[in-house]
């Protein structure tokens, strides 16, 4: 029994001593349950049971992939949005396009093409515009 006694005591020590460093040197992001003042306290008060408590419970297990962010919390997305006067610009040749659009719906030439292509019901030729021009 003495034997055993020489033999795991200094094996319990050494697994207290390296279970009270690995909760100490931890980030604080890492440990699940209580804080780690908390969890400090327990693996010094409870030797060994506070050990493997730490190692089953409080050591949170590091993550082997990027954690997923939104996109309007994602730096490399921000930085590709570009600035507000970019989207301003952009806005703008958008809304030329639209409104050569729509004089393209009001120009004569169209209703006077409709008129001579012989369309008796009054369909309008919008959908074959690209045929036409």
């Amino acid at each position: 029994m003495a034997r055993l006694l020489f033999i795991l005591v200094p094996v319990a020590i050494a697994f207290w001593v390296y279970s009270i460093v690995d909760c100490a040197m931890q980030p604080p992001t890492r440990h699940r349950g209580v804080s780690k003042p908390a969890w400090l306290v327990i693996t010094i008060l409870l030797p060994v049971l506070g050990g493997i408590l730490w190692f089953l419970i409080g050591r949170g297990r590091g993550s082997t992939t990027a954690p997923v962010r939104a996109p309007d919390d994602d730096p490399a997305f921000l930085r590709g949005l570009g600035s507000q006067s970019e989207q301003d610009e952009r806005i703008r040749r958008l809304e030329e396009e639209l409104a050569q659009l729509d004089a393209e719906d009001d120009d004569p030439r169209w209703k006077r093409h409709e008129r001579h292509s012989g369309d008796t019901d009054g369909d309008d030729l919008r959908g074959q515009r690209g045929a036409l021009g």
